[in-house]
């Protein structure tokens, strides 16, 4: 139970700092932000060679395409 919200805490932070980072944040959120979309990435990856990324064309499990948690770009 503490694991899962551990992940939810580290989950939505890092969100934050991606969005933080896209509207011009410190070098730390930068940084975070990295880390938190190269994870994203790495994931995204091994559940498609895995055979699950495949709904229909559309890249999120809610049908969402932004790799960034909800910035604008």
């Amino acid at each position: 139970m503490f694991a899962l919200a551990g992940v939810l805490v580290l989950t939505i932070g890092g969100c934050v700092c991606v969005v933080w980072a896209a509207r011009g944040g410190p070098r730390w959120v930068r940084g975070v932000a990295a880390v938190t979309l190269t994870i994203g990435h790495i994931l995204r990856d091994s559940n498609r060679r895995r055979g699950r990324g495949s709904n229909g064309g559309n890249s999120g499990s809610w049908g969402g395409g932004s790799d960034s948690c909800g910035s604008d770009g």
